[in-house]
């Protein structure tokens, strides 16, 4: 909980997505004056009527705020909102925090805070993980680049929605962190989806693999996560989707290129959102690429056991 010192900071928030909203609902709850913007209006008037003040645009936002916190959907619109004619590095004041939870390559993280740092002001890269669910339940986990100075004045309001936040080095450094999370994230669900396939494909109940697995050597989150999606068949992209980690994706195999480190299995799982994408599954679940292995292979994973009264 923040020290009532810390929650006489005005925090700014712009980026009223999926992940952005509830975060700026747990920032009002822990009693932080926020001031919000967003693209679609829809959910500044909702944080309105909940107590948030509506600006007009990120001029606005910053010029009523101590700090300012950005979550965007990819890096044209991280750029457009620090970098743009009106955007914040224009408008920010000296001695002002600026903080940006999108997921960007660190090359536009440390492009930024050079920009900002130019103005007087201080800039961490913080992106975040954990998903929708655990963005409403404040249990988000947060990697923070940049100075340690600034990490420290931001961190009263990032454990407001977080359940731990970790300091991981120079500007860039979150989102170098955030990268190597997503890296993970695609190859775990790639072979969460071929386990269940080869393993329906064999005769065993998913339902069973998943609970054995969990307790095994091939133990993974995104198999506790994707197996039950899969199972029940519930791909709809409510929480985290195909389009999204594809970004994630084309983003690592760029930083890679450029650090000069090999990622075989990273390309491999590209290809498979990118051919999920090609095929009308953009705005489906991540699980969803285990219907172009069921295809392949004429197997569906779905629920087999008896559930009723005699199971």
């Amino acid at each position: 909980m923040a020290s009532d010192t810390a929650k006489q900071l005005r925090v700014g928030f712009i980026g009223l997505g999926r992940m952005g909203l509830p975060m700026a609902h747990n920032l009002l709850r822990a009693g932080f004056p926020l001031v919000v913007h967003n693209r679609s209006r829809g959910s500044v008037e909702a944080m309105a009527s909940e107590g948030a003040v509506a600006a007009s645009g990120p001029t606005e936002v910053v010029g009523s705020s101590d700090i300012v916190l950005t979550c965007l959907p990819d890096v044209p619109a991280v750029e457009q909102v620090f970098l743009g004619n009106e955007g914040l590095v224009a408008a920010v004041r000296p001695g002002q925090l600026l903080v940006d939870h999108s997921t960007v390559g660190p090359s536009t993280s440390q492009q930024i805070a050079a920009a900002i740092s130019e103005r007087g002001a201080s800039f961490l890269d913080a992106p975040i993980s954990g998903g929708t669910e655990r963005a409403a339940d404040a249990t988000l986990t947060i990697m923070v680049g940049g100075d340690r100075q600034a990490y420290s004045a931001a961190l009263p309001v990032l454990e407001a929605m977080a359940a731990k936040v970790s300091y991981v080095g120079a500007s860039g450094a979150g989102s170098v962190v955030k990268l190597v999370n997503q890296l993970m994230v695609g190859i775990h669900s790639l072979a969460a989806a071929e386990a269940l396939v080869l393993g329906a494909k064999g005769g065993a109940d998913p339902e069973m693999l998943v609970e054995i697995i969990q307790t095994s050597w091939g133990q993974s989150f995104m198999m506790e996560r994707n197996g039950p999606t899969i199972i029940h068949r519930n791909f709809s992209g409510e929480r985290a989707q195909v389009r999204t980690i594809l970004k994630d994706l084309n983003l690592i195999q760029d930083f890679a290129r450029t650090v000069g480190a090999p990622i075989p299995a990273g390309d491999q799982v590209t290809q498979v959102f990118q051919e999920a994408t090609d095929k009308g599954l953009a705005g489906h679940d991540l699980a969803a690429i285990v219907m172009l292995l069921e295809k392949a292979s004429g197997c569906v994973v779905e629920q087999t056991r008896d559930t009723g009264a005699n199971a």
